[in-house]
């Protein structure tokens, strides 16, 4: 009993030091006033998943550099384009790290071995350089286009046969399941069967959903473990599930390409799968090769990335066509006129090379993607020194974010904002394609910005203008008679909508 007294003891008065001496660290961003070892949470009335709305209100108050106290931590939020732009570009290695990990991400990203979770280092740039010289490269991608083809014929199956039993589709699980499809052949370079999509689907999905409830593990984790025993448990089963599902995945593509190596039969027209990449790696910081467990970190990080965002901002998209159908038969009318009016038979389809000639597709993709962001926020930034910004003081070791959705609604950058305006998009003062990377200015962020942008920016954009392009020329999408599209938010690791879309759908043809 002494011992546990003298452990929270210890604990409190740690907090309470660190609370104050941030109170009187000098030029730190302005924020509400916090207290001892809680920070600004006794101020909060809302819940903490609804922070962003917290954030809104703080922001018109403090401006767009701001700090809040939660428990012994500060961080540190950027709501401004031009502050951002110089945080992640002109000092993009100052704010390039990533804090600490907290106790569920070490179980989940084992050793912190994946491009969104690895430390600024040697470690980080081979593995990101991996990924997008051997499997992102345009040339790589442009290797993938028959498994794209089968993937669309995949969803438009379905939607046809749910269209045909259905009144109305419910479409976001039709997308996560092409998406899967898609994303699970670039990964392991076989076509699963259906079941081992859905085990796939499974327990990524678990994990995701999962993600909240775990958050409270991360406060006092050895308390925790005790406290919270069960939910411990819960987290580490789905892990283990998670392992079960693609160890043998990655097991039989390693013994495949060996045995082909062996036996003198490899296929030149043979895709690269993501996991044959990783069997020769060797990490620079260790001098040793990835063993399964961290295989299967960075197999989760490429499912993940490439299918929930992707998935999430489709459905964005479709719901926008839908709600407007003026924007949708303007769309149909472009892409008509580059490949002419669907045959007879579901089987054509709209070739990637088409889409490079749709303006007006990039621009409702683009306007989707600054309306409707996938995530409000990137994930967490650490500095690595002293760093001034804004007039202010960031300190080293600061946690950094960055307020994505904000920024895509500012009316001072934007017109009308909270419209949705594709023709925004359409021509520019200089003729130039709209710079998504932020190098030149930041106007927008959806996949993030600088030195940690999300490296499957241009897979992302290829993959929402191929399938939207031939599900708009295959279908008339129609909603649902009596319902109005609800385009609200909801607020989950990932944005989604607080009602799927549902829509009628007609064929074309």
């Amino acid at each position: 009993m002494e011992v546990w007294f003298v452990v929270v003891v210890s604990l409190c008065i740690s907090a309470i030091v660190s609370s104050l001496f941030n109170l009187f660290k000098k030029n730190l961003p302005p924020g509400p006033p916090s207290l001892p070892l809680v920070g600004n949470l006794i101020w909060l009335r809302r819940p903490i998943s609804e922070l962003e709305f917290i954030l809104r209100r703080l922001k018109a108050r403090y401006g767009p550099l701001m700090t809040m106290t939660i428990g012994p931590r500060s961080l540190i939020f950027v709501g401004s384009h031009s502050l951002a732009h110089s945080a992640l570009i002109q000092h993009g290695a100052i704010f390039s790290d990533r804090p600490s990990p907290p106790a569920t991400s070490k179980i989940l990203n084992r050793n912190q071995k994946s491009i969104s979770g690895a430390a600024y280092g040697p470690t980080w740039r081979l593995l990101r350089r991996n990924v997008t010289h051997e499997i992102l490269h345009p040339a790589r991608v442009k290797t993938y286009t028959s498994s794209r083809r089968w993937v669309l014929s995949i969803l438009i199956n379905r939607l046809v046969d749910s269209s045909k039993s259905e009144s109305s589709v419910r479409l976001i699980d039709h997308f996560q399941y092409a998406m899967f499809c898609l994303l699970a052949l670039m990964c392991f370079g076989d076509k699963l069967k259906e079941k081992q999509i859905k085990e796939i689907e499974s327990v990524q999905r678990g994990l995701l959903l999962g993600f909240r409830r775990f958050n409270i593990l991360n406060f006092w984790p050895r308390l925790g473990k005790i406290l919270f025993r069960s939910r411990w448990n819960e987290l580490m089963r789905l892990r283990l599930e998670q392992e079960a599902v693609l160890i043998p995945l990655i097991r039989s593509r390693i013994q495949a390409k060996q045995q082909k190596i062996s036996n003198n039969r490899e296929d030149d027209e043979a895709v690269l799968a993501y996991v044959d990449t990783l069997v020769d790696l060797k990490l620079p910081e260790e001098n040793r090769e990835l063993d399964e467990s961290e295989m299967v970190s960075l197999c989760s990080e490429f499912l993940t990335a490439g299918t929930d965002t992707t998935s999430t901002a489709l459905q964005w998209i479709m719901a926008n066509l839908v709600k407007y159908p003026h924007i949708q038969t303007k769309l149909y009318d472009e892409i008509v006129s580059i490949v002419g009016y669907p045959k007879s038979s579901q089987s054509e389809m709209i070739e990637e090379e088409d889409t490079q000639k749709m303006p007006y597709l990039k621009a409702v993709v683009l306007e989707a993607l600054r309306r409707h962001p996938p995530g409000h926020f990137v994930l967490p930034h650490k500095v690595t020194q002293d760093v001034e910004l804004g007039g202010h003081v960031i300190p080293c070791n600061a946690t950094v974010n960055f307020m994505v959705a904000d920024m895509g609604w500012d009316p001072n950058v934007w017109e009308d904002p909270m419209e949705f305006k594709p023709d925004r998009f359409l021509a520019t003062n200089s003729g130039e394609a709209f710079d998504m990377t932020g190098s030149r200015e930041i106007k927008m962020m959806p996949f993030g910005a600088g030195r940690r942008i999300c490296p499957g920016l241009t897979l992302a954009l290829l993959h929402l203008e191929y399938f939207v392009a031939n599900l708009i020329w295959n279908f008339e999408w129609i909603p649902v008679e009596g319902d109005d599209v609800d385009l609200t938010e909801k607020q989950e690791f990932t944005i989604v909508m607080k009602n799927p879309l549902r829509a009628r759908i007609s064929p074309r043809i």
